[in-house]
């Protein structure tokens, strides 16, 4: 499994400052919070599901505060039926597994398959945070370097309204 290092690399190659928190294993936002005091920015839930044929993936970004009904965000998507992915999509798409996704795994994505649906509000954020395609550590980079990096990465993705401020 490629891990935290694509990660660095690819950050440092473009000149994208982090912000670096190393904790224990938190493969899920409860836990997470417990290490996350330290790091100043916008927290994120990153689900990863598939359509009803298995054929498309989308990684879908917001606030970790939130919460979203698959039903509503399937409407909010207009993407048909949703389901979450396995940890076999996981790993083959993103080379990542459960507890770990974050719009980092898109360095693995080599054909540009996983689509990202990010919720708009996430933009008033001056910070970021997501895992490094691994979650013993978390990273905190700006708004703006995260849109640098989405530009590299190359996927398909889209500012979405997925819940009202």
């Amino acid at each position: 499994m490629i891990g935290q290092e694509i990660v660095y690399k690819t950050l440092a190659a473009l000149g994208i400052p982090f912000d670096y928190l190393e904790h224990p294993e938190a493969p899920t936002v409860e836990i997470a919070k417990r290490y996350w005091k330290d790091l100043d920015s916008a927290h994120c839930k990153n689900l990863f599901f598939r359509n009803h044929k298995g054929n498309r993936h989308y990684l879908v970004v917001f606030d970790c505060d939130r919460e979203l009904a698959i039903r509503d965000l399937e409407q909010r998507l207009k993407q048909g039926k949703l389901s979450f992915a396995s940890a076999e999509r996981m790993a083959r798409y993103l080379n990542t597994k459960p507890g770990s996704v974050s719009p980092f795994g898109l360095l693995n994505d080599a054909e540009n398959h996983v689509y990202l649906f990010l919720d708009q509000n996430l933009q008033k954020a001056k910070k970021l945070s997501f895992h490094p395609n691994d979650n013993r550590a978390s990273l905190a980079i700006s708004i703006e370097d995260f849109r640098r990096f989405l530009a590299h990465a190359g996927n398909g993705h889209e500012w979405i309204t997925l819940y009202e401020p």
